[in-house]
């Protein structure tokens, strides 16, 4: 991660893994859900379905570049948080490609589904083709 000239590289790596965090969020956790009237029914972290500790990938390795000056900022930093948050949408694409190869096992059409984001968990199983099977 291009972070400039960094002050504090143990800062500057949490900043990096929560904004990967904060979008894999937005990619694959945080549906929002309306009422028919309209009203925002999930309004709240307490509401709606955050990333937590045991969604922090176990092997998590941050390389900063070293010595990249940036002349036009203060201390010759960065933007850390931008590029980490949209580097989540490589979790939604991966999941759309582990999709596709479960549609082609199931004999399923493999270019005609669609996936919503966040890339819940329900909406991958219905991408998968899945049948419900409720009870035996």
């Amino acid at each position: 991660m291009d972070v400039g000239r960094s002050i504090n590289p143990a800062i500057d790596s949490g900043q990096v893994q929560g904004a990967f965090l904060q979008g894999y969020g937005l990619f694959m956790r945080e549906e929002l859900i309306w009422s028919d009237k309209g009203e925002l029914l999930t309004c709240g972290p307490g509401m709606y379905d955050i990333p937590r500790v045991q969604h922090i990938p176990r092997e998590f390795n941050i390389h900063l570049l070293e010595n990249s000056e940036n002349p036009k900022a203060v201390f010759s930093s960065k933007g850390i948080g931008e590029p980490p948050l949209l580097l989540a949408a490589s979790v939604y694409f991966a999941t759309k490609e582990a999709i596709r190869s479960a549609r082609k096992d199931s004999g399923l059409a493999v270019d005609a589904f669609q996936l919503d984001c966040p890339a819940t968990a329900k909406r991958i199983r219905m991408a998968c083709g899945n049948q419900f099977k409720l009870s035996d």
